[in-house]
């Protein structure tokens, strides 16, 4: 029998391509011109098949003189049942269920899996040091098998002479430690609990994440009313003669591991039920040694709870101004109010009048009338809802989007070009947003918490949102997160917007504009923006060299 030629076939394609099982990808040389800044990730693929009968195991191979500051992994599929919601523009990758690539996970012993027929990529990081020596450097990836070559690529990169600046902007995605107290099935706030928790925190600081949602009790966040979400709860509460009693032990714990750790803002979880502030969130305390639940869907955000808040916020104050946190503490009274909750809304604010005097508070909504009638501080409206506020003149605005930004806006559903993620960072630069919000790094539950899931298997909080809309990261069998191209991509996007600042501080915040908009044939908002991805990766390379230009000329 004659033995049949097995071919072995990859293509470099740039970080914001999505490479489907059944798509061929196009190799772009226009989008392969990779340079980089001192301090920040630059990232690429390697999309691979072959034509053997059977998958192929094979070593993959990196050759380079900056070797030690490259991280390699697979690109893994992972099924998508909702992909989108019913009303789409023409800026979705594809609006069908399927496998879609989105995890990332580590080789194993080097080695990578080949599909007969199929795509599938790998990822490459290239970590670039702080005091990395600048200069092109060039970069092999190869699939070897036997110590033979089956195929190889080659690439370089240009890294400048220049440090990416700190990042300025303030970044929370809500980390849930419920939910990795419920997939990984260990006690609340057990040492294994803690233990998970630093995991998942360091990966959340290293991809730009500066400020913590902190549950002082179990968040009033996505539970439909009547259920509740997994107790976890920071303060002790203790009932003793009709008096009650605080115990921060926790609460400090849990602030020094997220200082630690690289937090410098946190976040207090919603004083009041979310979507109108009508009750309380579940709170348990020890009433003659017992747990009990105190307050939840049953207690009124207005009467006995008003009455806890009065006892609980003062002292809570004194422990956030002793730890040397105060000004960089925010409160939230409840999330995503709508023009009907106006009045249940103003009364919870009300209630504790004065109480958060001193202190920044904000939440997320839609509707300008709650800002109109003084009743938000600082309002957080969706990137569909921003220009209404901007339009009346706000300044030192936050954004975020989630489920509801779901049509022409930014956002970073899988089923949406890595672009439409990416471009979030000019549009935050143009825009001068000084803090974003989303709701979702590891929500691990359908929507309203009514059941846990996996998320390896579930993607879309079963059925409830478009997939990628609920989690950025997966829960590694090690109690160690697992990262998504979507978290990569969101990387990028803050450090573009570093980039973007840097350049300001070199020449100047008019010609930096003059970058992103001089060949676009209308001005860029968070609605309108370039769609192709040779814009934005041409556009950083750009940006990249100005830096360096006038970098060179200060020293």
């Amino acid at each position: 029998m004659q033995k049949t030629e097995v071919n072995f076939e990859m293509k470099l394609v740039s970080s914001l391509e999505k490479v489907f099982l059944d798509e061929i990808p196009v190799y772009r040389p226009e989008c392969m011109v990779l340079t980089g800044l001192k301090g920040e990730t630059v990232s690429f693929q390697a999309a691979c098949t072959t034509d053997s009968f059977a998958k192929e195991r094979v070593d993959v191979v990196l050759e380079s003189p900056i070797r030690e500051y490259m991280h390699i992994r697979s690109v893994e599929n992972v099924p998508v049942g909702r992909a989108c919601c019913p009303k789409v523009d023409d800026n979705y990758l594809k609006t069908t269920s399927g496998m879609y690539p989105d995890l990332l996970r580590e080789l194993k012993e080097g080695k990578a899996d080949i599909f007969p027929g199929k795509w599938r990529s790998l990822w490459i990081d290239i970590e670039i040091p702080e005091d990395m020596e600048p200069g092109v450097y060039d970069i092999r990836i190869s699939l070897e098998k036997d110590g033979s070559i089956l195929c190889q690529s080659d690439t370089q990169i240009h890294i400048f002479d220049a440090v990416l600046p700190k990042q300025k902007i303030m970044h929370t995605e809500w980390f849930y430690p419920d939910c990795l107290a419920d997939y990984y099935q260990v006690p609340v706030f057990s040492e294994e609990h803690w233990k998970i928790i630093e995991n998942f925190l360091h990966e959340y600081v290293k991809r730009g994440g500066n400020m913590i949602l902190t549950p002082l009790f179990t968040p009033a966040l996505d539970v439909a009313v009547g259920k509740e979400r997994t107790t976890t709860q920071l303060v002790d509460v203790k009932v003793k003669s009709g008096q009650y009693q605080f115990g921060f032990e926790r609460l400090k714990r849990w602030v020094d591991l997220c200082r630690r750790c690289g937090i410098r803002y946190f976040e207090m979880s919603h004083l009041f039920s979310q979507w109108g502030a009508m009750y309380a969130p579940k709170i348990v305390a020890d009433i003659d040694g017992r747990e009990e639940k105190i307050f939840g869907w049953h207690t009124p955000a207005v009467g006995q709870y008003t009455e806890f808040l009065h006892a609980f916020l003062p002292e809570l104050k004194e422990k956030l101004k002793e730890w040397g946190i105060s000004q960089n503490t925010w409160f939230h009274l409840s999330d995503e109010p709508r023009e009907e909750h106006l009045d249940s809304y103003r009364a919870a604010k009300e209630s504790i009048e004065g109480l958060l005097d001193g202190f920044h508070t904000f939440d997320a909504l839609s509707s300008y009338e709650f800002y109109r009638y003084g009743l938000v501080d600082k309002p957080i409206p969706g990137n569909n809802e921003i220009e209404e506020f901007l339009s009346h003149g706000l300044t030192d605005m936050w954004t975020y989007y989630c489920v509801g930004q779901f049509y022409e806006v930014s956002n970073r559903f899988m089923s949406m070009p890595s672009m439409r993620n990416r471009i979030y960072g000019l549009q935050l630069y143009k825009y001068q947003i000084v803090g974003i919000l989303h709701w979702g790094y590891n929500f691990y539950n359908t929507q309203f918490s009514t059941e846990h899931i996996n998320p390896y298997e579930v993607t879309d909080a079963g059925g409830g949102f478009p997939s990628g809309d609920a989690f950025l990261v997966y829960p590694g069998a090690d109690g160690f997160p697992e990262e998504s191209i979507r978290m990569m991509v969101h990387e990028e996007a803050l450090q573009d917007l570093r980039a973007c600042q840097l350049l300001e501080s070199l020449a100047g915040r008019e010609f930096v504009m003059d970058c992103i908009e001089g060949e676009l044939a209308e001005p860029m908002t968070f609605k309108c923006y370039p769609k192709s991805d040779m814009y934005l990766l041409q556009l950083r390379n750009r940006i990249n060299r100005e830096i360096a230009k006038r970098a060179e000329l200060l020293i």
